[in-house]
């Protein structure tokens, strides 16, 4: 005897997150063999595609984009439950949190390269935050701060420009967020 199940239905907003998706994974694959010249330190391409869905579908939709992000990403490279998956569960979660809130303010303050920046700074304060209480319990992780704060501020910058260049191509739907 065959169990029957119900078919899954599923919305053009389950097809679009899961092509964001699919996208920012690609970007988080890529990103992952590029070697680095010191090390925890990446360019976060995967978030350009995180601020792109925020600007065009929404909070909700960039959150789940991130999440599935990380989740498939670790899964893929075998990292899943890692420390490395703490980090990056982290810091794409405070990150989102600092996005959230920076939706909640009058959007004339935000532009999506400091969305960028806000969201690049949040992202490495959760890991550090992490690495502190949990993998290196020691002060001496705060010596790291001005290295990380440096490449946050670079690679926000250069992702957000990005970001925003792909919006300014994409004339059809304006974005709500100023572009710079």
């Amino acid at each position: 005897m065959t169990l029957k199940h119900p078919p899954i239905q599923t919305t053009a907003d389950d097809h679009r997150i899961a092509k964001l998706a699919a996208f920012a994974i690609a970007l988080h694959m890529i990103e992952a063999v590029i070697p680095s010249p010191l090390p925890g330190v990446k360019p976060g391409i995967a978030n350009i595609v995180t601020l792109y869905v925020l600007t065009q579908y929404g909070f909700a939709t960039a959150a789940w984009v991130s999440i599935l992000r990380v989740f498939a990403s670790s899964l893929l490279l075998g990292q899943f439950l890692s420390p490395t998956f703490a980090l990056s569960l982290g810091g794409a979660i405070i990150s989102l949190l600092m996005l959230w809130l920076a939706m909640h303010l009058p959007k004339k303050h935000f532009s999506v390269v400091s969305l960028s920046i806000l969201a690049a700074f949040a992202h490495i304060a959760g890991q550090l935050m992490i690495v502190r209480l949990w993998l290196i319990p020691h002060t001496s992780v705060s010596y790291l701060i001005p290295i990380f704060a440096i490449a946050a501020l670079f690679f926000g910058v250069i992702n957000g420009l990005i970001t925003a260049k792909l919006l300014y191509n994409k004339a059809s739907n304006k974005p709500e967020i100023p572009l710079l």
